[in-house]
């Protein structure tokens, strides 16, 4: 592979034109695609195999009228009563506009009785059927029933829309997440390179990538459908890893310039090291992405597709375009004094090799301060609890969320989580069936309200929609869906030959985080098992990959720990704009897992890689660590400080599981490359001594080989012929 990219790096640096064009048609085809075919993102929530599910599909096969999507037209009077003769009127008009929407199957009569109506007289809700799901229907079928509520508000009614459609539908904010990663990371490079080409390059390397990665997830989205958050995250991580991986190149081909070497043979060799380790790490990244898939969850998988795409360019846009742009550069990437020859003499010893010589001559003080720093960040993960945000934590100004609060205040907590009862009595043998299990269920303490049972027209179906008294994310709420499947329906069936199945969006949301909660040991472990024998090739070592492995899964928790104490635990929740304690998004441990694994992986082989090339010169191994660790401290503390500000931009979002997702990640990236990668990895190094590279013979021999630092035979051949000096 080095040789490989030995080639590319210089036929892109020849040929920097042609490879400009290729790429300036790329983007303008990936972009011309995308908005001609590309599909637009929408969330369906499916999860294959639970009990929500199957409810779901049983009313699809015999009782279509009540399987499709739903929603809530709230209406709201500050003054007098709604059901006063002023109002009536402006809301049947409403209604008869909401009703004869294409889409609609049923709607009920905000003004009928009291169960449509608070004990105050103030707010009256309607429930709207429609006839689809919410990714058959659409953000169009959301904007025509936004677009009902004229009559009701001339008359001086509020109008809000809550429920399924609208929240899930909901209107996702761009915000200026984007450019508050990207200014930190230009004045963190111009820190760093004092060069304006070089501060620029990377920068603009990762925006390229992710123009041409956020296309081709447009055009992923007409062949599968793609969660509306899919484009936000696949933006976080494309920025992160686009410009970390320019930056990784940028900075090795700086250095073989300051060596003295030739312009083309650097870059040429440089995209045979810096390069490869790119394409290892990039691909490190995308195999723990993909994982995703062993969730079983389409909306999961979905998510790991988009990330793993813009992976995936990143790493193109590096060895291809990359080199490119530095040969149209030239010199031009080192700052001024180094062109000219005017820098100044350089500190015999820099402060990373002082401190690399400290961290390893005293590395169990170092070993056990970071563990111990390490476990005590990781203590609030022990108390996770997965779940779903539910409309109550969205920004005030959205209609759903003053749906929500209207309906709150009106008609208590739980009635925005209702549970949907799906009976079937194919083969009941008891014509009460329908009146003992709803007899059993206003029994239970954790139910408030029913609604009569309906009944499809072969009258082998039945649906009951019940009102718990907690709101939908409440711990008392799947603790009721839990009861109600374990004990309450069994019980009640007893005897009666009846089936009972509890769904509805609340229990979906309940059922897709059990799912995820039992296979993230295992993805957990796919991810690490896979990296441990993808290490244990390029390092052609046992210990190396394993401590990498413990390692990880100590900054993964202690990030983890971080996420949970400030989003469920509510500690400074406030500096971030949340305005309540929320359960931990169900997908997010496992994304986060995925991401984190394989960007920690980056720094371990640039570290890492440094320090088994000057072992094997023959240095000792705390002479490696120090040398190694001195060398690449510099570049990595830049790399992750321009991850931590991307990361961090994406908190002012408004979204909690892109704050979350944010916070998660540059957590972790701070961890990493501060407590472990300059603590923990330099003081185990110093302890293990030279059996870190032990590898037994017999294994060795059955391991590919991969030296992402072997420098290929035709580049040490055209070194020679030009300068014998340089090799």
């Amino acid at each position: 592979m080095s040789a490989m990219l030995y080639r590319l790096g210089r036929f892109s640096a020849r040929r920097r034109w042609t490879m400009l064009l290729v790429w300036a048609a790329v983007i303008v085809a990936a972009v011309g695609s995308n908005s001609l075919i590309g599909g637009t993102a929408v969330d369906n929530f499916e999860v294959p195999g639970v009990e929500s599910q199957q409810a779901i599909d049983l009313l699809k096969a015999r009782f279509p009228e009540r399987a499709g999507a739903t929603a809530m037209v709230v209406f709201h009077t500050a003054e007098g009563s709604i059901g006063d003769a002023e109002f009536t009127a402006a809301i049947g008009e409403t209604m008869a506009e909401v009703a004869a929407l294409p889409s609609v199957l049923g709607v009920t009569d905000p003004l009928a009785g009291p169960r449509s109506i608070s004990p105050d007289g103030t707010t009256a809700f309607a429930a709207v059927q429609f006839d689809g799901t919410t990714a058959e229907l659409g953000n169009a079928t959301r904007d025509a029933l936004f677009e009902t509520a004229g009559p009701a508000e001339a008359a001086g009614v509020q109008v809000e829309y809550g429920g399924e459609l609208p929240t899930i539908l909901k209107e996702r904010e761009t915000g200026m997440s984007e450019a508050i990663g990207i200014v930190a990371a230009l004045v963190i490079l111009g820190i760093t390179f004092g060069s304006a080409i070089a501060m620029a390059l990377p920068v603009g390397v990762a925006a390229l990538g992710l123009v041409v990665g956020l296309a081709i997830i447009g055009l992923l989205g007409a062949a599968i459908e793609i969660p509306t958050v899919a484009p936000r995250l696949a933006t976080m991580i494309g920025l992160g890893v686009g410009i970390d991986y320019a930056l990784f190149v940028l900075s090795r081909h700086r250095h073989n310039l300051e060596e003295g070497m030739e312009p083309e043979h650097s870059i040429g060799l440089t995209n045979a090291t810096a390069g490869q380790a790119v394409v290892f790490a990039g691909g490190t990244v995308m195999v723990a992405i993909l994982g995703l898939q062993l969730a079983g969850i389409p909306f999961v998988a979905a998510l790991g597709y988009s990330a793993s795409l813009v992976v995936a360019v990143a790493v193109i846009v590096a060895v291809t375009l990359m080199p490119a742009l530095l040969g149209f550069a030239g010199n031009r990437v080192l700052s001024r004094s180094a062109r000219h020859g005017t820098r100044p003499p350089a500190a015999k010893v820099s402060v990373w090799v002082r401190w690399a010589e400290w961290v390893a001559h005293h590395p169990w003080r170092s070993a056990m301060a970071a563990t111990a720093i390490l476990l005590v960040l990781a203590i609030p993960a022990l108390d996770m609890r997965l779940g779903q945000a539910d409309a109550g934590t969205e920004p005030a100004t959205t209609t759903h969320r003053k749906a929500y609060d209207l309906l709150a205040a009106g008609f208590g907590d739980g009635f925005n989580g209702p549970l949907l009862i799906v009976i079937d009595l194919e083969t009941a043998t008891s014509p009460e069936a329908v009146s003992i299990i709803a007899a059993s269920l206003a029994a239970d303490p954790g139910i408030v309200a029913l609604s009569p049972p309906e009944l499809n027209p072969a009258g082998d179906t039945a649906v009951i929609t019940a009102i718990p008294t907690t709101k939908p994310q409440d711990v008392e709420t799947a603790d009721l869906v839990q009861r109600l499947r374990s004990d309450l329906i069994p019980a009640a069936t007893e005897g009666t030959g009846a089936e009972v199945l509890v769904g509805g969006p609340t229990a979906m949301f309940i059922d897709q985080s059990d799912k995820i909660a039992d296979r993230l040991p295992w993805f957990i472990l796919a991810v690490v098992l896979v990296s441990f024998l993808l290490l244990m090739i390029v390092f052609r070592s046992i210990v190396v990959p394993l401590t990498a492995g413990l390692m990880n899964l100590l900054s993964v928790g202690a990030a983890y720990g971080v996420v949970v104490a400030i989003f469920q635990w509510g500690w400074g929740r406030s500096l971030i704009g949340l305005e309540a304690a929320i359960p931990i998004a169900s997908f997010v441990p496992m994304m986060m897992f995925a991401i984190l694994f394989g960007l920690s992986m980056d720094y371990h082989v640039f570290i890492l890689s440094r320090v088994r090339e000057e072992y094997q010169k023959g240095h000792g191994n705390i002479t490696s660590v120090v040398t190694g660790l001195g060398a690449t401290a510099k570049v990595i503390t830049a790399a992750a400080l321009i991850m931590i500000s991307v990361f961090l931009g994406f908190v002012t979002s408004a979204d909690p599981v892109v704050k979350m997702m944010g916070i998660g990640l540059a957590t972790a990236v701070a961890v990493d490359a501060t407590i472990v990668r300059m603590a923990l990895v330099p003081s185990v190094m110093a302890i293990v001594g030279d059996p870190n590279w032990w590898l037994p013979k017999w294994l060795d021999r059955l391991l590919p080989r991969l030296d992402l630092e072997a420098v290929p035979q035709e580049s040490r051949q055209e070194a020679l012929e030009s300068d014998p000096s340089l090799i």
